[in-house]
């Protein structure tokens, strides 16, 4: 059987989606999740929800305990996790509402943790040197394009993620550079997110949705809470119908072999201490 964890952004974490809910309030070796995890059923599919910022948006990007929230979905039996992030875009043709299926990241994070295997007391034995290549799975981003297609929904098929330490925005000139990196889209929370969930053995995916241009587009309002807020509000549904659409095919799919080669991966990415 499998579990699909959920973890929703910044105005994209409905519990509505969910049938029959069950809060479940759980701990971590690495602390609390982000707030109560929200069991369910998404057509007639295990499903567990998540607001990475907590319900009520207390929880600002850098201080997201992405540890705790990937090692309690792991501990729930999620096979896959499937995120929502609002995202500003670097791209002409990214428009505004636009959903992006990220397939790349470039990491400008620099204060948070990026591993289970970090020596502490509560972490696992060893280091973990994950290859991280291809960080998203290849075999849900497809899932989730197709599905986008078949909903109407104008879908990029691929895009490189920038994330950035946050709260703040970019600066005209680090939102330049950042397209000249070939950066895509930017937000602040897939890393450490997608690397951890590679260490758990979890196929992840993200839909982003573009809700602003960053404020490298000349004649065009710079990006602004307000403006993001609008944009999610009007757009939210279109991730939400992918995922309800999404979950019962996945379900439906065989991933034995996919998840028996990502277990392989990351056995073979631990070097554990010699005795």
């Amino acid at each position: 059987m499998y579990r699909v964890g959920i973890i929703g952004g910044s105005g994209l974490d409905d519990p509505d989606i969910l049938e029959g809910r069950l809060e479940k309030y759980v701990d971590t070796p690495f602390g609390k999740p982000s707030d109560a995890l929200v069991l369910g059923k998404i057509k007639n599919v295990d499903c567990v929800l998540l607001a990475r910022h907590g319900r009520q948006h207390t929880i600002a990007p850098t201080n997201v305990n992405y540890r705790a929230n990937i090692w309690a979905l792991k501990s729930e039996g999620c096979t896959h996790i499937l995120v929502t992030t609002a995202c500003g875009s670097l791209r002409e043709e990214i428009q505004p509402g636009d959903i992006v299926i990220v397939d790349q990241f470039i990491d400008r994070t620099t204060k948070r943790e990026q591993t289970f295997y970090d020596g502490g007391p509560s972490c696992l034995p060893g280091v973990c040197h994950i290859p991280m290549a291809e960080p998203f799975c290849a075999k849900t981003r497809e899932v989730l394009i197709d599905i986008a297609k078949r909903l109407g929904i104008k879908c990029h098929s691929k895009g490189a993620m920038i994330t950035i330490e946050g709260p703040r925005f970019s600066s005209k000139a680090e939102s330049q550079m950042f397209r000249l990196w070939g950066a895509d889209v930017i937000n602040m929370t897939t890393v450490p997110e997608v690397i951890l969930a590679k260490e758990a053995g979890i196929c992840y995916a993200s839909i982003a949705m573009a809700t602003d241009y960053d404020c490298w587009k000349e004649h065009e309002e710079a990006v602004s809470v307000d403006r993001v807020l609008k944009t999610l509000k009007e757009n939210a549904n279109k991730a939400t119908s992918i995922l309800l659409t999404a979950i019962p095919q996945i379900a439906a799919m065989d991933w034995t072999e996919l998840l028996q080669s990502m277990k392989s991966t990351v056995q073979l990415s631990v070097m554990l201490p010699k005795h």
